[in-house]
């Protein structure tokens, strides 16, 4: 079976590969419909679009991949019908769309190279392919407030999953990649006073530019090195006690609609502009410019750490004690250096490889156990770190056990109640809504029994 994690991922690719077909004018069978859900139609243009992403991907089915294809879109086009009877939930704010949106054209920017290329290679503005795209954007915004609606009263306790653990096939119970626990020293490397003031005259100009009529979200965009830049500098509605203080600050006491002046934040320097207010918590937009590190300053730590490194395996210092005295992360020099992150289950220090960047991860899985690594750059959220790591633990790839691994067992079997609860949905929806589906996929094995 196609998962419903491989096909969320099918799903926006075809809002890039719809587009793709429409602007080439390639798909001569693009206005076929061969499935109707409630007012909604299926194109066999959809299916064989993202059938090529699904072969692309190297991705395999366990039976006819066009036929599953097509029930996960009938199982979407389910949700859409109910999303769009349902008052709880049909009211999709421009705000979410608009949002939806930025992050089509950024993947999209990602893809092609610049937003230049997009309309180039679309034939047509940025503003129209928003425009056609829209609809698209809200119903799969729909769907997914559907799909978190049916399954949001999902819970478990232990002894559920212990029984459902302890009755798994052998061949069906997860396999467990490789995790590292490791503790770091940390330098942030600074900046010339020069390149400290291209960054403040950069703001000044872009905060003069939106006083003067343009667009805030469209200067964040292009201009802002933080991962909210894709949903035009929007951060969300959020507590003063998630945002760094000097920044909640002046989101805070920011009236109407006005643009901060500049912010110094740990992240670097911002201008804010306020978009709305709910109780305790504030939704703004921000531009973010990061100081470009001095290469002096970065060759100056490189060296400073690998002396340290050659103290520590002397015997001079210790690595925690180190850790507290030079580290630069706040985070981890208390704990000796130890490396964790918030999650909702908790903190963690434990971590996958693929969790980690790229630098680290590179450094981290040739090490043996309590080494320290010679010094190294890493690029975490764009910012320029030099560090040495030591590695505390490995915990190589295994079945996964209850001892070690509950919560890889309780996410999996979560997920299995999450689809147990969206089969009993579909099977209880199909008899009250009207689906048609063309007898050219009659022969389908289908998962549910679909009206044809």
């Amino acid at each position: 079976m196609v998962s419903r994690k491989i096909f969320g991922i099918l799903i926006i690719a075809l809002i890039f590969i719809s587009f793709q077909k429409k602007s080439q004018a390639q798909d001569k069978v693009a206005d076929q419909v061969v499935a109707v859900v409630g007012n909604n139609i299926i194109l066999k243009s959809d299916i064989e679009a993202l059938y090529q992403d699904y072969q692309a991907r190297g991705a395999t089915a366990t039976g006819d991949a066009k036929c599953e294809i097509l029930e996960k879109l009938l199982v979407d086009k389910l949700m859409l019908a109910e999303a769009q009877r349902d008052t709880t939930i049909n009211v999709v704010t421009d705000s979410e769309i608009n949002q939806q949106m930025d992050s089509r054209i950024q993947n999209f920017v990602q893809y092609l190279g610049s937003e230049k290329e997009v309309e180039k290679y679309f034939k047509k503005s940025i503003i129209k392919i928003k425009a056609d795209m829209r609809d698209m954007v809200l119903s799969y915004i729909l769907t997914k407030k559907m799909e978190s609606k049916i399954t949001e009263k999902i819970a478990t306790t232990p002894s559920e999953v212990k029984y459902y653990y302890n009755n798994l096939p052998e061949d069906q119970k997860p396999t467990v990649n490789t995790q590292m626990e490791y503790a770091q020293i940390l330098i942030k490397p600074g900046v010339t006073d020069a390149e400290d003031l291209r960054v403040k005259n950069q703001l000044r100009e872009l905060k003069k530019r939106v006083e003067n009529g343009e667009s805030f979200s469209v200067l964040a965009t292009l201009y802002s090195e933080d991962g909210s830049a894709k949903n035009g500098g929007e951060l969300g509605y959020m507590p003063r006690s998630g945002l760094d203080p000097a920044f909640a600050n002046a989101a805070f006491n920011l009236k109407g609609n006005k643009v901060s002046s500049i912010v110094k934040s740990e992240y670097g320097y911002h201008i804010i502009q306020v978009i709305d207010r709910k109780g305790d918590k504030i939704n703004c937009r921000h531009i973010l410019i990061k100081p470009k590190v001095d290469q002096k300053q970065v060759d100056l730590a490189m060296k400073n750490l690998d002396t340290l490194v050659v103290k520590i395996n002397k015997g001079t210092f210790k690595f925690e004690d180190a850790a507290f005295h030079v580290s630069q992360d706040k985070n981890s020099r208390n704990n000796g250096g130890l490396v964790f992150a918030q999650t909702q289950e908790g903190l963690k220090s434990k971590f996958f490889l693929e969790e980690l960047n790229a630098d680290d991860s590179r450094v981290l899985k040739d090490l043996k156990l309590n080494e320290i690594s010679k010094p190294f750059v890493s690029e975490e959220a764009g910012q320029t770190q030099v560090k040495i790591v030591r590695l505390l633990n490995r915990i190589d790839s295994h079945k996964a056990n209850l001892k070690d691994d509950y919560d890889a067992i309780r996410k999996k079997y979560e997920e299995k109640k999450r689809q147990d609860i969206i089969d009993q949905w579909v099977k209880k929806q199909q008899i009250g809504t009207y689906v048609r589906i063309d007898d050219s996929y009659a022969n389908c094995n289908f998962k549910y029994k679909w009206t044809k």
